[in-house]
């Protein structure tokens, strides 16, 4: 299973954003939106997803952060299905339970081709840095469904809106990094009864 990695470019009136996703990568994140605190969260997903990853992002910042963090989870999404090809050998199925001080965050994946978001996390309305804390909803409903994943995120526990979206992104890492991983013993075979995914 070689050639995992993925170069896709998304343009419209709002953002312009080129994404270069390795899946075999060492973690290493060059990020840059515009949006700092996005930038780090970037950097969290990429890292504990043990994913290469390269994001340009100018979007309208002037205005807020939502049609570059969306986008971005879009462009990400559209790159993780395209490395992925036709998912043979995969393991299909990843799941971290993530401690960050005292936010708790179980997040699981499955690779099925049926990309929605289930979100159960209660972040209170606000501002971190220029990023709006309804904005990491907003980037995993992109992400999942252009990756065609169904990805659940539970908060079990936390107070510090920076902490509980830090261990979100953590976490989502490690699942992806688990669910994309190859598996030995697939040799090549899809992992389904149905034939496709």
């Amino acid at each position: 299973m070689t050639g995992r990695s993925a170069r896709v470019e998304r343009a419209t009136k709002e953002t312009s954003i080129v994404v270069e996703l390795d899946l075999d990568g060492t973690g290493q994140v060059d990020a840059q939106t515009g949006v700092g605190f996005f930038d780090h969260m970037l950097c969290a997903l990429g890292r504990h997803g043990l994913m290469d990853l390269t994001v340009r992002a100018d979007g309208d910042v002037d205005v807020d952060a939502h049609h570059t963090v969306e986008d971005t989870g879009i462009v990400i999404g559209q790159a993780l299905a395209r490395a992925l090809g036709d998912k043979r050998g995969v393991t299909r199925f990843g799941s971290s339970l993530l401690p960050m001080d005292e936010a708790l965050v179980l997040a699981a994946v499955d690779l099925s081709g049926r990309g929605q978001l289930h979100w159960d996390v209660d972040l209170p309305f606000g501002m971190v840095g220029a990023f709006d804390t309804q904005l990491a909803k907003e980037f995993f409903i992109a992400l999942a469904t252009n990756a065609g994943a169904t990805l659940h995120v539970r908060e079990l526990a936390g107070e510090n809106a920076h902490h509980v979206i830090e261990a979100s992104f953590k976490a989502v890492g490690r699942a992806l990094r688990q669910a994309c991983e190859p598996d030995p013993r697939m040799a090549g075979q899809l992992p389904t009864t149905k034939g496709a995914l």
